[in-house]
């Protein structure tokens, strides 16, 4: 099966890679893949790290500041056992079971896997792709 690239994280030496199977499913099937960490040239203490499955809605309002709005369907914690070490990659498989949240509206809304990196005593990192599921 090909994999997909879906979201790249550095932080200082550290490099973070979220690759999922398949960025289009259908229904049924699950959204799995394999987060990749990196350990660079530094050591660097990572807290854990969150996949969140999102809807991006899309509103033409004038009253609002804000044309996009979030709204979290799903998250899943990644929790790591010591520091990421120099020159150490660590693969850390997971697995995402789609519901009937998954369904979006293709006109205005937007499906999004979020990989977030909390560092720890460091300012977060996330990079984020679009899923589709039908």
């Amino acid at each position: 099966m090909l994999k997909s690239f879906l979201s790249k994280i550095g932080i200082g030496g550290l490099e973070v890679d979220t690759v999922v199977d398949n960025q289009v499913l259908e229904e049924g099937e699950t959204l799995n893949g394999t987060v990749y960490i990196d350990g660079g040239e530094a050591d660097q203490i990572i807290d854990h790290i969150t996949l969140e499955v999102l809807v991006r809605i899309h509103r033409e309002d004038a009253m609002s500041d804000f044309e996009d709005v979030d709204r979290t369907i799903t998250k899943h914690s990644l929790e790591l056992i010591g520091d990421s070490k120099s020159k150490e990659t660590r693969m850390i498989p997971f697995e995402i079971v789609p519901d009937d949240r998954w369904l979006v509206n293709k006109d205005s809304e937007k499906l999004l896997l979020k990989t977030t990196v909390h560092v720890e005593n460091g300012v977060d990192a996330y990079d984020e792709d679009e899923i589709q599921y039908a």
